[in-house]
């Protein structure tokens, strides 16, 4: 390579070192809020291609927000290196050109994020590098190399700090779900009824997950401070009203086991959870603001999401702030989330700021995007764990069918000639009060899943398959069809080999 083209080839390079560290530096500053450059520049990304990421958040499934973030990384910093390089050639190099560099690098940031200290964070991190790569360190050339390469060794070593010190920043973060603190007592009461409730099966949660799926059109999680959120009742109301976490508290609350199911979960998918969540009952809330019967209701999100329902559906919803007894996470929608029953997980609204009482209808942000929206969810049943041991083959999973609730699941293991209903676990608990000291177990859970397991012998290969039947006594259909628009239908095979 002769020097012109190695010298450029450094110049890019160096551009590229202070594309990384101005993301870098942002995030240092920023933390993982909205207003790390990466966040934002996602979310007008998203909200620029919403064909796109219709198909891309429902279609990958996990990968598709971070698939959206790295483009958008990539995109970041191909723009600061291109600011990089235009600053360094347009002045004298050296500390003018770390200066321009600053000013290009945080002026940009500051437009997309918003953020004076996001702004100064990815500047400041560029100016660093541009000045750690003006010139060597030394006056005279090392055995180590050329001055150019030597220029881009201190380039990346100061590109290396602003990553380390924005990793310890990011790792220093915590939605709450990790919590060491104990879950108070009445809701460890219900959460051992639980436990001692769910079937043991090999590669299965119990009744209460161990996980809970998340998905959402926030690239990053908005955060709020409880002391300064507020929940407003706004539109046909006699007054619009507002409600702060301390009030809603002070209402009648309640304790639920409630299970959500994804609408882009798979047949046989994990994008399925339980939890006992702790709120309000939303008509109490609206009956504290004489809110008139309506056709329907749409929940805002603080981060611009927007889902509009019957009046009737969400009357029977909780506000929660609470999670498995501990404060709600982050992650789930903290401080105040909607849990609405019977309904596809994406249309319970997290991070929640306002109630609208409307006239009319309206479609939601998920109905914008070709999907049903607020539809009920399907009934399925899960095949999760399968074990097989001298001969006998042990099967089992879970079952859900929102508010209809399940009452029968039935298994075929000759690929459905013929079927055998499996053991079904007793249901969870119902609702009790939030100030219960001695929670009463008895009744059952409006809207929670129920495991099942089934036992049998076999000694050659065979098709397992598994439906269904929903408290009103109606099978699963057997009609398999994709997720979108409407979540999956079919049942559930495997093929066992003893």
């Amino acid at each position: 390579m002769d020097r012109p083209s190695r010298e450029q080839s450094i110049e890019a390079a160096i551009g590229v070192l202070a594309g990384v560290a101005a993301v870098a530096g942002s995030l240092l500053a920023a933390g993982d809020t909205p207003a790390f450059v990466g966040a934002s520049a996602a979310t007008l990304l998203r909200d620029a291609s919403p064909g796109f990421v219709a198909v891309e958040v429902r279609g990958l499934g996990e990968a598709a927000q971070p698939l959206l973030v790295a483009v958008t990384g990539l995109i970041l910093i191909a723009l600061y290196a291109a600011a990089t390089a235009f600053a360094r050639r347009s002045v004298d190099g050296g500390a003018t050109a770390g200066v321009t560099t600053l000013a290009l690098v945080g002026g940009g940031t500051l437009l997309l994020t918003g953020s004076l200290a996001s702004a100064i964070g990815g500047g400041i991190a560029a100016m660093v590098v541009v000045l750690a790569a003006s010139r060597p360190l030394g006056s005279r050339r090392s055995a180590g190399g050329s001055p150019g390469r030597r220029r881009l060794l201190q380039a990346g070593a100061a590109t290396l700090g602003a990553l380390a010190a924005s990793t310890v920043r990011l790792g220093g973060g915590s939605d709450g779900a990790g919590s060491p603190d104990p879950p108070d007592p009445a809701a460890q009461s219900l959460l051992s009824v639980a436990a001692e409730r769910s079937l043991s099966l090999p590669n299965a949660d119990g009744l209460v997950s161990d996980g809970f799926y998340t998905v959402d059109i926030a690239t990053v999680d908005p955060t709020i401070s409880p002391a300064d959120w507020e929940l407003t009742v706004t539109g046909e109301v006699p007054e619009e009203r507002s409600f702060t976490l301390s009030e809603l508290r002070a209402f009648d609350a309640e304790r639920r086991f409630v299970t959500l199911r994804c609408v882009s979960d798979p047949l046989n998918g994990e994008k399925i959870d339980t939890a006992l969540w702790d709120g309000v009952p939303v008509s109490t809330v609206l009956e504290a603001v004489d809110a008139p019967e309506s056709c329907c209701v749409t929940l805002h999100a603080a981060d611009d999401y927007f889902v509009s329902f019957p009046r009737e559906a969400l009357d029977s919803g909780l506000l929660a702030w609470g999670m498995n007894g501990r404060p709600l996470p982050r992650s789930h929608g903290a401080p105040l989330r909607t849990l609405v029953p019977g309904h596809w997980g994406e249309t319970n609204a997290k991070w929640l700021t306002e109630i609208e009482i409307r006239e009319e209808p309206e479609d939601g942000y998920w109905e914008q995007r070709g999907w049903e929206g607020t539809g009920e969810v399907n009934t399925v049943a899960k095949l999760h764990s399968t074990t097989v041991r001298d001969g006998t083959v042990r099967v089992g999973g879970h079952a859900y069918a929102g508010t209809r609730g399940i009452d029968a699941v039935q298994v075929s293991t000759d690929g459905g000639d013929s079927w055998t209903e499996a053991t079904l676990s007793d249901p969870l608990p119902g609702a009790v009060p939030l100030d219960a000291e001695d929670p009463d177990p008895d009744g059952a859970a409006a809207d929670a899943w129920r495991m099942w397991e089934h036992e049998y012998d076999a000694d050659g290969r065979h098709e397992v398959v598994v439906r269904a039947i929903d408290g009103e006594g109606e099978r699963q259909t057997e009609d398999r069809e994709g997720v979108r628009p409407s979540g999956a239908t079919g049942w559930v095979s495997e093929t066992v080999r003893p």
